[in-house]
Parts: structure tokens; C-alpha cells; sequence
């Protein structure tokens, strides 16, 4: 208790209290004192103090948590104000007794002396004002260098935390939010590449919003004249409400929560991508969020999101594509990457200059009545406009939105689809059809967007759901009511379907329409008597589709399937055993994944010939170190 009372008697608001209280108190009972000065301008440091604690318990009443820096920025402010009232009102009352100054002249000799210029026109003649001066000298050197020391130490963590995006910049401005647990320059220098590649997203803001520190080369890059005005860097975490507050994510246009690849545990770094897209999902409903996972069974978790990506079903089917076509994953790689084709232009290799030349390579979409290369085919099939557009002007028409449903992209959808007016096409070519010479002929040449109202799920690149690689048109609305998006989300989701080739297609003319030769689905008729189409038994995970595709008849038992060993149904240990007539294709792993469903199933289509079905050969390192055929 005695320690609280001296405590409070010892504050310096205590003491300009007593200063300016008692004397004027005494002066009521002893008339003599009543001329006695009282300095009532000291009570400046008092009402700097109630300041302070009045826009304190306003940022409480508010739940204002990002005040530090004004809160310092006025108690500096007030600090100096009070310094040189005090100056002002010391000196001119001082000198009263010497040579008299007027207030704008005490106020001019402050600053002077303050700024260390000293013209020596204005002095005090006394020596209690020449210890004032003394006095409020020491003061400001001991006081104002503390409050400069830590304004600056906030300013120099709000520069590492990256401040706020100011909600008046929302009203005049687009922006998208990154969220990333840690950024790499190699992921940060291919999003931006790429992001900014499009002529309607150059003008929108990017927010970075990270919780690790920027290094040195991540603010290298950042530094970089394309992207310094363009690109903000906020040091937070996407779990934290208010770091989504300071990033404006309400009022973006979309989210992109990309997953860190390096982490030894995939689990682990797909657990903290849920995590963030369960609270940007919850944050803001309406934003539309694109999820990037790294193993298939974790996609289940964010099936919420508008659009996802997940990496171990992409590898593993462009594997399996690679098996099939040679080359299949350069060829997507080239197409996803934005090049100006101008690579290797310079090699004195030929191949280097057609391959460069064909990295420039897009996909570009247009409104088929309004199109050059496709409106003459309206009312063809889908096959015999493709196949006579590459002809004639040496584009691949590889997919199209239906005018009657606005809501699929069909990726090349067969000779049973019939083109229409309305009909968003999609096609690849160097250059898109309004910049092409067949265009500049044409008088009248608007420019057509994709059924989309947000420019970022209309950049011109085809975003392919994995899980949907072979879905025949019979089995086509059934199916999409299970996977297409639901009624709820935004009208700008446009997933892609994809749907495979009809057999007759294969040994069908290519110059002739094919309208009247639609794709007639599996009856169960043809095949040999080894496989029979159908469903897996087993799906590795929740949330993978069923995809028809060739089935053994009779199941092989386990004991056969192992390679290391033998068994009452076969006596060797290899894979000559099996009497395999085509090649083998080879899996070396550590050991086996849920994704290696996404390998198998494009490689049993129910669309490939079964003479083309090649033995699949499990090498994994753990597990039973053993060879499986399948």
C-alpha cells in the first residue's frame, strides 16, 4: 500500500497538480499571496495526458488493433507542442523582470535555439531564464530522441509487416490476394509471369499476403519496375481475421492459395492449404477462390472452392498421357506457360527455332457466329470443324462452351455435338483470331469475351478437371449433376468437361460430316473375353469419380500379383511368367500413393482398344519391394 501512495505521489502529473493547485488554494486565505505567480501553463503536459488516454479508450470502445503507430505519431506530436508552449510561456513570463520579449518573440527565439541555429538577436539578460533555456534544452535531448527511436522502430516493423491496403484504394482499384505460407522466388516470378500475361489483368493490384519475413531476394524482386507499383507485400496469415481485413479480401476479386511444394510432409503443408481456404471461404463467401492441393485424397476437403488444382492427380495423369503420346506433358507445359514464341529464334538449330516458335502457342476463346476461322461451320459436328478449321487455317479447336447450358466447357466433345451461333469456341493458335490477318479483312470485328463476368477465370486458359478424363455423353448428365458446381456459387464458374472420342470417330472421314454418326455408348456386346468395362470396385479415396474403364473379368489373386516370390499359381519369379504380349510400362516409386489411381485409369480407359493395354509394373522401394503387375 505504501508502495502505491509514494508511486502516485512521484508521477509527474501529481506534481504540476500540486504546482498549479496549492499556490492558487493558499492564495484564497492569504490575501499577500494572492499576486503570487502560478505557471497555469504547465497544465499543457496534463491535458497532453488526457489526450492520450481519451484516443486510448476510443481504439478500446472501437476494437481498434492496429493503433500503435498513431498512437506514437501523437504522443510525438503532443510531446513537441508541449516542449515549446512551455518554452514560449517560461521565457516571455522571465523576462519580465529584464528585458521584456513578446510572445512572437519568445516563439522566435525557441525555434532558433531549438534548431541549434542561434542568430544571437534575441537573448535573455537573466539568469532564471537562461536556466529555463538550459533546462528545456536537456529535456529535448533526452525526450525526443526516445519518442523518434520508437516511432521509427514501428515504422520499420509496419515496412516489414507491409501496412495496410487502404479500403479508399478498394473503391477505385482491383486487386487479388495470394496467401502463401512462405514464398519462393521461382513460384512468386511464375504467378506474376503469368498472372500479368494478360492484357485485362495488368491493371489489377496483387497482394501478397505471407507470414514469414520478406528476404532480400523476394524484395529484390519486388523492386522491379513492372511489378513495384503493381505487386504488395503484407506479413500476415490468412487465418488471422484481421490480416484479411488488412488485405481487403472482402473486396477482392479472387483469392489464390497456393501450397508450399518443399515441405517434407505434404500432408502437413495440404492440412495448412484447408486450413486458410476454410477461413478465406468463411471470410468472404462471395470471392472467388482458387486452391492449389498437393495429394488427391486431401482435394475432398476444399471441395468448396471454385476452382482447385491438385498436383498429384495432374502428375501422375500427364505420366500416364506421356505413355499413351510421347510428349504429352511438354506439350501442356508450353501451353499453360505464356510465351511471345520468340525462344531459340536465334539457334542455328532447326528444331530449336520450330520449338520455340510453337511455345508461343494459347488458348483463346471466341462467340462462333462472330468468328472467321469457325462461323461457317454452324450447324456441323464439333469433329468435322475442328478437323477442316486446322486445314484451312492451321488452328486446333480443342473444346467448346454449348450455348444451351453456359455452364461446362467440352473438351473436344465428338462428332455428337453440333456447333451453334452462340457457342463459345475454344482454340489454340500463336495468335488469337482479332489479331490475325484473316481478321484485319473483315470490316466488322468485335471482340468477344468467354461466358464469364470476372477476368480471372477468363484468362484464355483451360483449366481441366482430372477426375473426369473419360465420362461417355450417355452417362453425361448423370454424372455432371455430381460434379458440375453447385447452383449456389458465383455465374462466373465454368468448369470443364471433358468427354472422350466415339470408336467410330477413329476410322471415320475426316471431310465429311460426322452430325449424323453420333456416339453410340458401350452395350457390352463387343470385346474379347479377357475384359469386360466398367467401374473400379474400389475408389483409393472420397471424393474420386467413377470413370469407365477395362476391367479383368476374373480378379487376379494377390499371391500372383507379387513378383518377388512365387506361388501355387505360377513358378517363376518374373515377369515372363505372366506371358505378357505388349510392352511394359515401368512405375518406380518409394511406395504407393492414392494418386497412382489417377496413372491406371487413364491408361484402362474404357475408350482404348484393348490391344493397346499395356501390363503396368509397380518398382517400389518400401512396402514388399516387390513388382506388381496389373
Amino acid at each position: 500500500m505504501d508502495g502505491n501512495i509514494w508511486q502516485q505521489v512521484l508521477q509527474i502529473a501529481f506534481l504540476l497538480e500540486m504546482i498549479n493547485t496549492v499556490p492558487f488554494v493558499i492564495g484564497i486565505f492569504d490575501h499577500p499571496l494572492q499576486n503570487l505567480f502560478i505557471p497555469v501553463f504547465l497544465n499543457c503536459w496534463l491535458a497532453k495526458r488526457a489526450l492520450e488516454s481519451m484516443v486510448n479508450d476510443f481504439h478500446r470502445a472501437i476494437h481498434r488493433t492496429q493503433s500503435a503507430m498513431f498512437n506514437q505519431l501523437l504522443i510525438l506530436i503532443s510531446t513537441i507542442i508541449c516542449l515549446i508552449f512551455t518554452f514560449i510561456c517560461g521565457v516571455e513570463h522571465l523576462q519580465r523582470a529584464g528585458k521584456k520579449l513578446s510572445v512572437f518573440d519568445s516563439f522566435y527565439f525557441c525555434i532558433v535555439t531549438f534548431s541549434t541555429v542561434g542568430f544571437g538577436d534575441v537573448l535573455p539578460d537573466i539568469w532564471p531564464s537562461k536556466l529555463l533555456v538550459v533546462i528545456m534544452i536537456c529535456v529535448a535531448l533526452i525526450v525526443l530522441p526516445i519518442q523518434f527511436e520508437e516511432l521509427a522502430y514501428l515504422w520499420m516493423e509496419r515496412q516489414k509487416s507491409g501496412g495496410d491496403y487502404s479500403k479508399q484504394r478498394t473503391e477505385t482499384e482491383r486487386h487479388v490476394v495470394l496467401c502463401v505460407s512462405s514464398v519462393k522466388i521461382d513460384l512468386l516470378m511464375d504467378f506474376l509471369n503469368e498472372f500479368y500475361a494478360h492484357p485485362r489483368l495488368q491493371e489489377y493490384y496483387v497482394i501478397i499476403l505471407c507470414p514469414a519475413e520478406q528476404d532480400a531476394a523476394v524484395r529484390r524482386v519486388l523492386r522491379i519496375p513492372m511489378w513495384s507499383h503493381r505487386v504488395i507485400y503484407l506479413q500476415g496469415s490468412a487465418l488471422k481475421d484481421q490480416d484479411l481485413v488488412r488485405a481487403k479480401l472482402d473486396n477482392a476479386e479472387a483469392c489464390f492459395i497456393l501450397t508450399c511444394r518443399c515441405e517434407e510432409d505434404r500432408n502437413a503443408a495440404d492440412y495448412q492449404t484447408i486450413l486458410r481456404a476454410w477461413a478465406v471461404k468463411d471470410f468472404a463467401p462471395s470471392c472467388t477462390l482458387f486452391v492449389q492441393i498437393l495429394k488427391a485424397e486431401n482435394k475432398f476437403h476444399v471441395k468448396f472452392a471454385d476452382h482447385i488444382v491438385c498436383e498429384e492427380e495432374f502428375k501422375y495423369a500427364m505420366l500416364a498421357l506421356n505413355c499413351i503420346c510421347p510428349a504429352t506433358s511438354t506439350f501442356i507445359t508450353l501451353l499453360v506457360h505464356t510465351s511471345q514464341g520468340l525462344e531459340g529464334q536465334h539457334s542455328p538449330e532447326d528444331w530449336h527455332r520450330i520449338y520455340g516458335k510453337c511455345s508461343g502457342n494459347e488458348v483463346y476463346s471466341i462467340v462462333l457466329k462472330e468468328s472467321i476461322f469457325f462461323s461457317e461451320y454452324e450447324g456441323n459436328s464439333f469433329t468435322y470443324a475442328s478437323f477442316n478449321a486446322y486445314n484451312k487455317y492451321g488452328i486446333c479447336l480443342i473444346g467448346v462452351c454449348p450455348d444451351d447450358t453456359k455452364k461446362n466447357i467440352l473438351l473436344n466433345p465428338g462428332p455428337e455435338h453440333i456447333m451453334k451461333p452462340l457457342d463459345v469456341c475454344f482454340y489454340i493458335s500463336l495468335t488469337k483470331e482479332e489479331n490475325s490477318c484473316f481478321k484485319r479483312g473483315c470490316k466488322n470485328s468485335p471482340k468477344t469475351q468467354p461466358p464469364t463476368s470476372s477476368a480471372i477465370t477468363s484468362m484464355g486458359t483451360v483449366a481441366i478437371d482430372l477426375q473426369e478424363l473419360s465420362i461417355p455423353s450417355s452417362l453425361g448428365p448423370s454424372l455432371s449433376a455430381e460434379t458440375n458446381i453447385s447452383e449456389t456459387r458465383k455465374p462466373n464458374m465454368v468448369p470443364v468437361l471433358e468427354l472422350p472420342d466415339s470408336p467410330s470417330f477413329q476410322t471415320a472421314d475426316m471431310f465429311s460430316d460426322q452430325s449424323k454418326n453420333p456416339y453410340q455408348p458401350y452395350t457390352g456386346d463387343e470385346g474379347s473375353n479377357d475384359y469386360v468395362k466398367g467401374y473400379p470396385p474400389d475408389l483409393p479415396y472420397i471424393g474420386s469419380s467413377p470413370i469407365l474403364c477395362h476391367l479383368r473379368k476374373k480378379k487376379t489373386p494377390k499371391c500372383c500379383m507379387q513378383l518377388e516370390k512365387t506361388c501355387n499359381h505360377k513358378d517363376e519369379e518374373d515377369v515372363k511368367a505372366y506371358s505378357l504380349k505388349n510392352k511394359l510400362i515401368i512405375v518406380s516409386a518409394e511406395t504407393t500413393r492414392n494418386g497412382l489411381y489417377n496413372f491406371i485409369l487413364p491408361l484402362r480407359a474404357s475408350y482404348r482398344s484393348e490391344n493397346e493395354l499395356c501390363p503396368i509394373v509397380l518398382l517400389l522401394e518400401h512396402d514388399c519391394h516387390c513388382l506388381a503387375v496389373l
